[in-house]
């Protein structure tokens, strides 16, 4: 790539105000390597929990969270955090993301998903493979088969209906409500905990729990999808009937954000500009309009107080928009106090006797 990632975005408005906060580009990489380490994470450990070996449910919502909660602490101050196609959503629905963002996020979110999802489909160990046939565990000996455990699914591809031999078997219409409530509970407490009203300096933590708790609660009906990047990613290497239900796991997580989206923004809107994990916290340089040949100085102790001196006494600098700043010089002014000692008293002192200190009194 020919573009630095980290060079920030500068953007200067009608009274010059220069603002300065992550790129586009290093916003996507965030998103994409949020979604391939959340994905990565969850469908590494629900592909060795088959058939009751791994970690199992309670490990694969562990991780789950877990995994959340570190890319959220590790990039989140770069692109928000979301790592979900329905974060996104209901973030823009909410107010709190751009609109010109979703698809781009969207983008990111699935390149990290399907990363993760080849990555483990790579490894796959092929000598297991006839093993797990034999068992019973997979349909077939081939990777796609093995892969299709992690996938979502409903009716008779529900984990509990599998575990069951089909005793157990969830509806479409139980797995769309299942997915749309969880999906909803997870994008509001998101959107609840990142408000800046709250103050909440553990909203990872919060997020990261809130999504280990839905996946306990959603794996036996569909597998816990909640996240189109997820279920996106296991579909696109299992194939089979994972393509026919995939459907199910990108509306109903995405109509869940939509309700969470509405609600935030018809009870509880934020402020202007109150973007999730602070990604509107930018950095602004000089708030105030820099006039031809002066500049205004900031404020006393801020950290852009240097930024905007050097700017001021720097040479003409082009700016967006057309505009201008000229060069200024800066001339150090000394003031100097000339004092004046008294002028000496011309008249001589006598004393009582009419002598000088120095002598006699001279006659008259």
């Amino acid at each position: 790539m020919s573009q630095d990632t980290s060079a920030p975005d500068v953007v200067v408005d009608e009274e010059t105000t220069v603002v300065v906060g992550p790129s586009l580009l290093a916003r996507l990489g965030a998103e994409a390597f949020g979604s391939f380490f959340l994905v990565l994470a969850i469908l590494g450990v629900t592909l060795y929990s088959v058939g009751g070996l791994g970690a199992g449910t309670l490990g694969v919502a562990l991780a789950g969270g877990i995994a959340l909660l570190g890319g959220i602490a590790a990039v989140g101050h770069v692109s928000g955090g979301h790592f979900n196609p329905a974060v996104t959503l209901g973030a823009a629905i909410g107010g709190r993301t751009a609109w010109g963002d979703v698809l781009p996020y969207w983008l990111a979110q699935l390149v990290g998903g399907v990363v993760a999802s080849a990555v483990l489909f790579a490894t796959i160990p092929s000598s297991a493979l006839a093993v797990l046939q034999q068992s019973g565990l997979i349909a077939d000996a081939t990777q796609q088969a093995f892969l299709s455990s992690t996938a979502n699914g409903f009716d008779t591809h529900s984990p509990l209906a599998v575990a069951t031999n089909g005793a157990f078997a969830f509806s479409l219409w139980s797995a769309l409500i299942i997915e749309i409530v969880a999906a909803a509970i997870l994008v509001g407490v998101v959107l609840g905990v990142t408000d800046k009203r709250t103050s909440s300096r553990v909203a990872p933590v919060a997020i990261g729990l809130t999504y280990a708790v839905l996946i306990l609660v959603v794996t036996p009906f569909t597998n816990a999808g909640l996240n189109p990047a997820r279920s996106f990613a296991a579909a696109v290497f299992a194939g089979g009937w994972t393509w026919g239900q995939l459907w199910l796991f990108v509306v109903a997580p995405l109509a869940g954000a939509a309700i969470a989206g509405l609600f935030y923004r018809a009870f509880a809107f934020a402020p202007v500009q109150d973007d999730l994990l602070a990604e509107d916290e930018v950095f602004v340089i000089d708030e105030t309009a820099v006039v031809a040949g002066s500049a205004t100085e900031a404020p006393a102790g801020s950290a852009t107080a240097a930024s905007v001196a050097e700017q001021a006494t720097s040479p003409a600098t082009n700016v967006p928009g057309g505009s201008t700043v000229e060069e200024t010089e800066t001339v150090e002014v000394t003031e100097v106090s000339e004092v004046e000692e008294p002028e000496a008293d011309t008249r001589e002192s006598t004393t009582t006797d009419g002598t000088t200190p120095d002598g006699p009194a001279p006659k008259a």
